[in-house]
């Protein structure tokens, strides 16, 4: 009981101390210099969550969007409001292809590409089936590849372009039952990091945006596969406790507008930072950075 409410304390408190950080990047960003006219944007995920706020901002703002997305009724409200819908699983080479093609048929190039669609699948890192394994690695790391495999000739060939790659600040540490997410986004953090050194002489941009917790569904998602989940006795208190800190901070954290007006900074100044913090994860990114590993892992598991 006192591990719960250490942990719960303490993810509270990253919570608020960090949202008067995000309101103030907010209005950092505001009035720096910003690209003048529409781009051409291809976002993945935009059914729902970070994706759907940002595609409907950008759309609102006078860019031509399109949105790939494997919910494809979810994803038709594209062709309402002025973007453009594509049947996209992120795992399916052919339908990543043509969505590209389709892309540069109509618009002739492409400005940005936002690589977003993931899930999370929490469980023990013993306890994970290894195909859900896999097919999370597909999605969240294999998935953000093949977009930029099918977009990258393109902006080469342009001498321009910018990639904006949603990873999560659970890329910078790990927590018990996300273990296997949070090593997805390690590999996308990775991966990002070398992808700018190799595409910057070719004029072309890459962005990470760091979320922490965000009310978008997300949680709920990954809760659900939760349950139906083999767990031994041997976690359950662990996991009980995991789990209850999270609903709470998952309750109180920011809606997507939060990240998505983020996402749309990144992509329309002219000069974005290299990485941004969202959704409230300044605070526990900063104690990451200042403790040591030992002390860092203790302030949750209370050792």
């Amino acid at each position: 009981m006192k591990n719960l409410k250490n942990y719960v304390f303490i993810l509270c408190l990253i919570l608020v101390s960090g949202l008067h950080q995000n309101v103030a990047q907010a209005q950092d960003d505001s009035s720096a210099e910003r690209k003048e006219g529409p781009q051409v944007i291809i976002i993945t995920g935009t059914a729902s969550g970070f994706g759907k706020a940002t595609a409907e901002k950008l759309v609102a703002k006078g860019h031509i969007v399109y949105g790939g997305d494997i919910n494809v009724e979810g994803n038709a409200y594209l062709n309402k409001i002025g973007g453009h819908s594509l049947e996209m699983d992120v795992t399916n080479d052919s339908q990543v292809r043509a969505g590209i093609e389709r892309i540069i048929s109509e618009q002739g190039r492409i400005d940005v590409l936002i690589n977003n669609a993931g899930y999370g699948e929490y469980a023990t890192i013993e306890n994970i089936k290894i195909d859900d394994l896999k097919h999370q690695f597909d999605v969240n790391v294999f998935g953000y590849a093949r977009l930029q495999q099918a977009v990258l000739p393109y902006m080469r060939k342009q001498r321009s372009g910018r990639i904006i790659i949603v990873s999560s600040v659970i890329g910078k540490f790990s927590l018990p039952m996300l273990g296997w997410y949070a090593s997805t986004k390690h590999a996308v953090e990775g991966m990002a990091d070398a992808l700018r050194q190799e595409v910057a002489p070719l004029g072309i941009e890459v962005v990470k945006i760091q979320p922490g917790a965000a009310n978008t569904g997300f949680g709920a998602t990954a809760f659900a596969r939760l349950e139906q989940s083999y767990i031994p006795d041997d976690y359950r208190a662990i996991i009980d406790a995991s789990v209850k800190s999270l609903e709470n901070n998952f309750a109180s954290a920011p809606y997507a507008e939060d990240t998505a007006e983020t996402i749309v900074d990144a992509t329309e100044l002219v000069r974005p930072k290299i990485a941004y913090i969202t959704a409230n994860a300044h605070e526990i990114v900063r104690l990451r950075k200042e403790m040591t590993e030992e002390d860092f892992y203790k302030m949750f598991l209370n050792r």
